[in-house]
């Protein structure tokens, strides 16, 4: 995984690198002046002994004279690299100069100025200890806005009461309080929203419950066929405001699930004894979850199958490596693929479907309670492509 702080952290240790390496092509790129210093100076120490060929003791007194005041190592060699002349203790290796006549001076300290190696050297420890120096406060900033990702994405999956901590002053800061501004409004707005929806709904059921008694009431010289039109209207209508409070509930993240073992295959058994045209296929599948929702959820698929597809309905329930699966497919036609995702929208309706048909919140709650069990649903169509099939998956660890 890319992670933003090694980006920052290796961009500014890169930046270091390559600033060593171009000051240190700088000096080398001026190295004729430490040539020309050189070639002077070794003219100048050659000037100042006798030649070559003169005796070890003039070359020695030459030396002694050379170093008179300097707390220094050093020897002379011949072009033979025979020893002419030594200060102090013998060398084996130290800062050369070679003279023009051939001659060698070794000596235990430098001449000038420091090689090109040891400035590399410097830069390149200076460039490490900014890097390690620099790697806490990269690290840090980067760990604030990995905590406000995490608050982003928890509000993005339904928490409304994820908020991120403030720390300092600076732009990152600023950025984690509008977050929560942000999210503080959008939760005020959700639960208005919410509150209002269930209020309303359940404001409905005495207006509903009147227009019952009155339906009941009326005369038996009432039109038989408008007496029971007003009993469907008013079914459909308690069906909506049911399915409206279960939809408020489930929106609710503190709501407290009901959690119990459920055998899913004697529950869906159940609901299918509610249907004639629908046939169950699967072995006994233990759960732990709340079985009133699971049962509204196997309803409402049922009912689908019923209102927008073609018996017989079948339901297939088995395991696999995503959890519990539930199959539900009919004869019915397929949808086109880009509508399969909107089916489970609140109040959508596919084109073609009758506008008298389910309350439109059916399949939108059976993904709501399928990811209240960890799982989520989907439809597509049936492997010989002629039909239409939904996939519920629920998890098995609760």
């Amino acid at each position: 995984m890319s992670r933003l702080y090694l980006k920052f952290y290796f961009a500014l240790l890169g930046s270091l690198i390559v600033f060593a390496f171009a000051a240190m092509l700088l000096w080398h790129g001026a190295g004729f002046a430490d040539e020309a210093e050189t070639s002077m100076l070794s003219r100048f120490v050659q000037n100042a002994l006798p030649p070559a060929d003169a005796p070890a003791e003039q070359q020695q007194a030459a030396m002694r004279s050379l170093a008179v005041g300097l707390n220094v190592n050093a020897l002379l060699l011949a072009p033979d690299h025979t020893h002419l002349a030594v200060i102090g203790h013998e060398l084996d290796h130290g800062w050369v100069i070679d003279l023009p006549d051939g001659r060698r001076l070794l000596s235990s300290r430098p001449f000038g100025g420091h090689p090109h190696y040891l400035v590399l050297l410097v830069l390149l420890v200076l460039a490490l200890a900014v890097g390690v120096a620099a790697y806490p406060l990269v690290r840090r900033i980067a760990t604030r806005l990995e905590r406000l990702q995490a608050g982003v994405e928890a509000l993005g999956a339904g928490n409304m009461s994820a908020r991120v901590a403030v720390e300092g002053h600076d732009e990152v800061a600023h950025l984690a309080t509008s977050f929560n501004r942000a999210a503080a409004r959008i939760d005020e707005l959700v639960s208005a929203h919410k509150s209002l929806l269930a209020n309303a709904s359940h404001e409905l059921r005495t207006p509903l419950t009147r227009i019952r008694m009155a339906v009941e009431l009326m005369k038996e010289s009432a039109d038989p066929a408008r007496k029971i039109g007003l009993n469907q209207d008013i079914a459909e209508l308690d069906s909506l405001v049911d399915e409206i409070l279960l939809a408020s509930r489930l929106d609710a993240l503190n709501d407290n699930d009901v959690v119990e073992d459920i055998d899913l295959l004697a529950l869906a058994a159940e609901e299918c004894s509610r249907y004639p045209e629908a046939e169950l296929d699967g072995t006994p599948i233990m759960l732990r979850g709340d079985s009133r929702l699971l049962r509204r959820l196997l309803r409402n698929l049922l009912e689908n199958a019923r209102l927008h597809g073609a018996p017989p309905t079948r339901i297939t329930l088995a395991t696999s490596a995503r959890g519990i699966e539930i199959v539900v497919s009919d004869q019915g036609p397929p949808v086109p693929a880009e509508q399969c995702e909107r089916l489970f929208m609140p109040f959508y309706r596919r084109s073609g479907a009758r506008e008298s048909i389910g309350t439109g919140l059916g399949l939108a709650l059976v993904r709501q309670i399928a990811r209240r069990h960890g799982g989520d649903a989907r439809c597509e169509p049936t492997p010989d492509g002629k039909h239409l099939r939904f996939i519920v998956t629920l998890s098995t660890t609760r």
